[in-house]
């Protein structure tokens, strides 16, 4: 009776080291290489409620849903490229991190350096359009302010 359990045991020890290779995270059952490719992804993808945040940081509603699609397709075997295709053209190019430079975002890479030429155009102009100073009373003119006084 002991040989067969000692068999038995040896049978399903491999399936207990592949068991320990695979992650659940999210309700989806993943190996540790498609939870990494899943975590870079989300990586790259901004939580739309939080906005400074990647979807893998967030602990937001939404940015678990997008965790859930991601790691869905990661086990479909969707490549990384298609995966972010497919979240740009659901939610747009804003779901980005790092958005590329289009003529779409130049604005936004251009802000920094437009509020920057702004505010210095706005401190130059303020600095150099002073009111000239009055010039000071001729004679007459004081004497008509001395008894303007009196």
């Amino acid at each position: 009776m002991r040989l067969p359990r000692f068999l038995l045991a040896l049978l399903l020890l491999p399936g207990l080291a592949l068991a320990q290779d695979m992650v659940m995270r999210d309700g989806i059952t993943l190996t540790q290489a498609q939870e990494a490719r899943a975590e870079a992804i989300g990586g790259q993808l901004r939580c739309l409620v939080c906005q400074n945040e990647s979807i893998e940081e967030s602990s937001a509603k939404l940015a678990k849903q997008l965790r859930v699609i991601i790691r869905q397709q990661v086990v479909q075997g969707v490549p990384d490229k298609q995966i972010m295709h497919y979240m740009v053209r659901r939610y747009g190019i804003f779901v980005l991190l790092k958005p590329p430079i289009l003529p779409l975002t130049w604005l936004l890479y251009a802000s920094p350096a437009l509020a920057l030429t702004a505010g210095f155009l706005a401190f130059w102009l303020g600095r150099h359009n002073h009111v000239k100073p009055v010039a000071p009373l001729n004679p007459a003119e004081q004497a008509r302010l001395n008894e303007l006084l009196k």
